[in-house]
């Protein structure tokens, strides 16, 4: 039984897709059989697991209009070594045409359903907004990964993200909870993202991964190549840390 978690914040360029890639090849790394959602009308994660979303003859979309299933449009990522349910510009009239659908909110979570058994671990790249999308993602979850950057409008977008999954919680899905908060794109030679590093660390204590994610150039060049980092450049530290991650969260899986 697969355990679904959806990589979110309502901030943009915080990693979110990067995370959620690199995440999925450094589980596969550790012997994980992992399925990547990219639901993110923008298709990063799609491209960035080497899927070329101008060519898809079925995406997200035909899945959450009911159209099609999880098995006939994911796709392999031969680079990543993961399966992916892949998006495209087409998924951005979703949120119109599920506007009428009876329970709208669970679309992917009925969808999932018929794959759970086939993986360990199923991640939702989520857009970044508080979305129809988002909110299927979340209603769909077990719980929430949210990448983080050390600064201060990264504290103040926090609460609003923490508040939206305390109601989601509350109203939509009991089981959702914050897994963890990984830090991404940390310099420690800024004072300022050691400070708010150590402010997280007080006020969520073990709800903050030990891994952190430093800014690494060979990570930013890697979709270029349609590969994830962890398979671009091993050796690098952005590659290491994410492989560290991967293994992180298997570890803390066991204990939730």
């Amino acid at each position: 039984m697969a355990k679904i978690f959806c990589v979110a914040n309502q901030k943009g360029g915080v990693g979110k897709t990067t995370t959620a890639v690199n995440l999925a090849a450094g589980l596969a790394q550790h012997n994980q059989r992992v399925l990547l959602a990219d639901l993110d009308p923008q298709g990063n994660a799609t491209m960035g697991s080497g899927i070329n979303k101008s060519d898809l003859q079925g995406s997200i979309y035909q899945v959450l209009l009911g159209i099609a299933d999880i098995k006939s449009v994911r796709k392999r990522s031969e680079s990543g070594n993961f399966d992916v349910l892949p998006a495209n510009r087409e998924l951005a009239g979703a949120e119109v045409e599920m506007v009428e659908l009876e329970n709208r909110e669970k679309r992917l979570k009925d969808a999932f359903a018929a794959v759970q058994d086939e993986y360990d671990f199923i991640l939702i790249d989520c857009p970044p907004a508080l979305s129809l999308l988002t909110l299927n993602g979340l209603c769909s979850a077990h719980g929430v990964v949210i990448p983080m950057q050390c600064e201060y409008y990264a504290l103040e977008g926090l609460s609003d993200l923490v508040n939206t999954i305390k109601k989601v919680h509350a109203k939509l899905n009991p089981d959702l909870k914050i897994i963890g908060l990984l830090r991404v794109m940390f310099d420690p030679r800024m004072t300022l993202s050691q400070q708010v590093s150590d402010q997280l660390e007080q006020h969520f204590g073990d709800k903050v991964f030990k891994t952190v994610i430093p800014r690494n150039v060979r990570l930013a060049e890697a979709p270029s190549y349609g590969m994830p980092g962890v398979n671009f450049d091993e050796s690098s530290k952005g590659a290491q840390a994410y492989i560290a991650f991967g293994a992180e969260m298997v570890e803390r899986i066991k204990t939730l």
